[in-house]
Order: structure tokens, then sequence, then C-alpha cells
């Protein structure tokens, strides 16, 4: 049998990443524009405009500044009075609680000390009508103390709007 030779070939390919390590690639080197504002002459229209309109904005903002520090004012007073309303209005709802408490602890040392039943229910309806009457007047109390704290609380804001309008 006769043998097939091949034909010697000229050049083999060479793989994929032989031919990627070959290569050098380089980003193409430009030179950034430079962006030069021309001289020019600003006419003086222009100019005295422009400070007139500085001039204002500066007005307007110390003004608001001020608004805004006066606000803050009223809010710090408004928030102390609130603060310190509440704290009183907590106290008394304190003292009304532990009045009705020690009146009931004192209802019942005398409930054990009774000898019969007439006396119970004589002494029970005695308390209560007491009672009645106390805790209707400490609701009365309680409303007047939170319409007190109510009123001082607002106070500062009704000055500070009212002053407002009047600036305005």
């Amino acid at each position: 049998m006769a043998e097939v030779q091949s034909a010697p070939s000229k050049s083999k390919p060479k793989p994929v990443a032989a031919i990627a390590t070959d290569a050098k690639f380089e980003m193409p080197k430009f030179e950034m524009p430079k962006f030069e504002m021309p001289a020019m002459e600003v006419p003086p229209a222009f100019r005295e405009a422009a400070e007139k309109g500085i001039a204002q904005a500066k007005d307007n903002y110390d003004k608001m500044k001020s608004a805004a520090e006066q606000a803050t004012d009223v809010l710090e007073e408004t928030y102390a009075t609130a603060s310190k309303g509440y704290s009183d209005y907590g106290l008394k709802v304190i003292e009304t609680a532990r009045a009705n408490s020690n009146a009931a602890f004192d209802l019942f040392g005398e409930l054990l000390g009774a000898k019969s039943y007439s006396e119970v229910v004589e002494k029970t309806t005695a308390y209560m009508r007491s009672q009645f009457e106390t805790v209707t007047a400490q609701a009365k109390e309680l409303t007047e103390q939170a319409q007190k704290v109510a009123a001082e609380t607002a106070e500062p804001i009704k000055a500070s709007v009212s002053s407002f309008g009047k600036a305005a």
C-alpha cells in the first residue's frame, strides 16, 4: 500500500490565546481641549443689576434668618410652658388619686369595725355621697387645670402669629 504524504504546510495557525497575548493594545492619547473663558468686559448696567440682586438676596436672607430665630424662640417657650403645665397637671392627678385611695382605705377600716349590716350600709352610703361630691369637685379642678395649661401653652403661639401678621 502506498502511503499518502501530505504536503508540508507553510505556516501553522497560532492558537487564539497566543494571538491575544502577542498583540499590544494601547489607548490612543488625546489632549483634552482647554475651555477658557474669553476675556470680556461686563457692561456697568449688568454689574449694577447684579449688585442690587445680591444686596436684595442678603436682605431677604437676614429677614428669613430673623424670622426663623423668632420661630425657634416661640417654640422653645411653648415647649417649656407645656412641659411645666403637663407636670403640674400630672401632680394634680396623683394628688387626686391619693386622696381617693386614702378615703377608700378609711372606709374599709370603718367597715371592719362595723357591728351590724345596717351600720355597713350607713357608712357605705355616707362614703358614696361624700365621694360623689369629692369626685365632682376633683373633675372640675382637673378640667380647669387642663384648660389653664392649654391656654398658657397656646399664648406664645398666638402672640407670635399676631406679631407676624403685623410685620407682614
